[in-house]
């Protein structure tokens, strides 16, 4: 560990010995605009390049700009980190850094603190000119303790005019120089981050922020009463931290996707931002549309052209692609679709988590449309399944969705750093002239599959439509023409089906009760099924990637469970609601495929709160449903 230089010059340490332990969970939380989000971005990144397991959860307010001090408006990021791997939010928070007391009641209420967590409070409040405020803040921290909450009251603002004079614009490095003595990660590290993260905005900026993360570091020696170590592991090969949105952009450069058009729309937009310096840097072009249905119409003309290209949205901006979704899967047009999941209905929750768009995806459009659905666990598979998506696009000339949503979105982790494959760049379209006689839509009556003519190929000119036409792209309206490319789009995603594997349930190949999940869930559910099978409970989970098509053997995955039930961030009935019966109980999406898929009485826990789940919750739902067998054993392992 460095030692800070003469600028943070320190007094003799008052606290006890660093605590060594193998995770701790940190929130730093402020009003909107005061930097938080950032400065947990650094910090777990400076955690995760020395070798931390890190998964960090952005705190986002549904307004843009909610009203100061505002128990609903609290904005920030909680970053965990550990001694290994990590997948998810985790449980409470041991550490909040908090920069007014009213912010704080918001997390609190949301389960996110408990009896033990060491709030480090802004205190300037305690001085404020009003009378109101002054009381507010004397009364939370009264109610704090109260509850168990080990408040440490620092003049934070105060210790930031010696450097800067306008505190809100630099509070947040300084708290990740604090953050960084607290667990004593390596100074220089954390100046390097600074350097990393504002090297755009000029040296002059990146000194002032670098003198914070100091004065910050040795601000923590002097006043706070904590420290801890979270050991690091040497990582064995390179790593890339970044966040799902980021992971996105780079697949897409690496999935040598030359043309991505998009309408801004949280929580999807920083994938422009990502794309906005990298796509141009690697040949490609970033088109911002004026409307949602502009953007796919952009992407469907540049996919048409030979090059398959991406539309990224989210829920709302779907439901407008939803014609020009139509479009493409008659027109046999490849595309990629990246709808990045949130609340909804219509504006519904924009900031927060939701797993909500799983049927509209499948099923959102008019008339029969099959297309690949498939969705990413982790931020790892974010950069893998765009590359994965490119390729499945063409070679079955579908649109392709991915969903991931905004847990993932948001998230920061680490992966290994991958290892490029030529092959999974596009190849450059064929300008050879089209065989003679092959028509446009020459299906093959087994898989489906066609060869696709490229515009400027000699002698393969077609008319491109939405109507309903024959192999030879001519508008019909007959009934054998309209079953006929109706069977054949269809039988590409049997095609497809039939070249995937059984997935492997977590745990055990069978037992008592088996927790079934997509998307972003995957680390909370593993995690509470590993607590509950250290118990000697018998459980597993499953996990599924493809969703259109699904994926092979489930019905026999679980016939060797004496329970199935999924767990989702979408809507579900709870079971025991008022007028609420197993004939019309609303299940979960996943649920309703499964059921319809395997004829399996599927069960499902699911809820929309707008929050990720936590391994605890989930492990307790678990519990509460766990069928035993008749002589009540508890087996651990099958």
């Amino acid at each position: 560990m460095t030692a800070p230089p003469a600028s943070g010059s320190v007094t003799e340490p008052r606290r006890a010995a660093r605590v060594a332990v193998d995770e701790r969970i940190v929130e730093i939380v402020s009003d909107s605009g005061e930097g938080a989000q950032k400065a947990g971005q650094t910090f777990g990144t400076v955690c995760a390049k020395l070798g931390n397991g890190v998964w960090t959860v952005e705190i986002i307010p549904a307004e843009i700009k909610p009203p100061a001090r505002s128990r609903a408006g609290a904005s920030g990021i909680r970053v965990r980190f550990a001694n290994r791997p990590v997948t998810n939010r985790g449980e409470r928070a041991h550490l909040a850094v908090a920069f007014n007391e009213q912010v704080l009641y918001g997390r609190i209420a949301n389960g996110a603190y408990g009896p033990g967590t060491v709030v480090l409070l802004e205190s300037k409040w305690a001085d404020d000119e009003q009378e109101e405020i002054r009381t507010q803040y004397r009364d939370a921290v009264a109610d704090f303790r109260a509850h168990g909450l080990e408040v440490v009251e620092l003049p934070l603002e105060a210790a930031c005019l010696e450097v800067i004079p306008d505190p809100r614009v630099g509070k947040n490095m300084f708290v990740v120089g604090m953050l960084c003595e607290i667990f004593g990660r390596d100074l220089d590290k954390a100046l390097d981050e600074v350097r990393a993260v504002l090297g755009r905005k000029g040296p002059e900026v990146v000194r002032l922020n670098q003198e914070l993360v100091r004065r910050g570091w040795a601000f923590a020696e002097r006043h706070v009463p904590f420290a801890w170590d979270v050991a690091a592991q040497a990582a064995l090969e390179p790593q890339l931290v970044m966040n799902g949105n980021q992971a996105l952009g780079l697949g897409i450069l690496a999935a040598g996707i030359e043309v991505v058009a998009m309408y801004p729309i949280t929580p999807a937009t920083s994938v422009s931002h990502y794309l906005g310096r990298a796509l141009p840097a690697a040949g490609g072009f970033l088109h911002q549309a004026e409307d949602e249905i502009a953007a796919i119409g952009f992407a469907i003309g540049a996919s048409w052209a030979g090059k398959t290209a991406c539309t990224i949205t989210s829920g709302p901006g779907l439901a407008l692609k939803t014609e020009f979704i139509g479009f493409a899967t008659m027109a046999e047009i490849p595309l990629v679709i990246i709808n990045v999941q949130r609340g909804g209905p219509s504006t519904g929750l924009p900031t927060k988590v939701e797993q909500g768009d799983l049927l509209a995806a499948l099923y959102g459009q008019p008339g029969d449309t099959p297309k690949v659905v498939i969705a990413p666990a982790t931020i790892e598979e974010c950069f893998h399944m765009v590359v994965l998506a490119r390729r499945l696009a063409e070679e079955f000339r579908t649109p392709v969705m991915v969903l991931t949503d905004a847990n993932l979105a948001t998230g920061v982790s680490a992966f290994p750093r991958p290892k490029i494959d030529a092959a999974w760049l596009a190849p450059e379209p064929d300008r050879s002239a089209w065989p003679e006689g092959v028509a446009p839509y020459d299906w093959d009556a087994e898989t489906g599959l066609s060869a696709r003519p490229i515009p400027g190929q000699r002698g393969g000119e077609y008319v491109v439509t939405g109507l309903a036409h024959t192999r030879k792209a001519k508008v019909a309206y007959d009934p054998e023409s309209n079953q006929e490319g109706c069977d054949m789009r269809s039988r590409k995603l049997a095609a497809l089906g039939r070249t995937l594997v059984p997935p492997v349930p977590h745990g055990a190949a069978s037992g008592d009760l088996l927790a079934v999940g997509w998307g972003s869930t995957e680390g909370a559910i593993e995690e509470a099924v590993d607590q509950l099978r250290a118990e000697g409970l018998a459980v597993a989970s499953l996990h599924l990637r493809f969703l259109s098509p699904m994926e092979p053997g489930l019905a026999e995955i679980f016939a060797r469970f004496r329970k199935v039930m999924t767990i989702e961030i979408n809507y579900s009935d709870d079971p025991q609601a008022p007028l609420v019966d197993p004939r019309h109980r609303r299940r979960a999406q996943l649920a309703m495929l499964l059921r319809e898929h395997t004829l399996v009485d599927v069960d499902c826990w699911s809820t929309v709160r707008g929050q990720p789940y936590g391994p605890g919750e989930i492990a307790e739902v678990l519990r509460r449903n766990l069928v035993a067998p008749p002589a009540a054993s508890k087996r651990g392992a099958a």
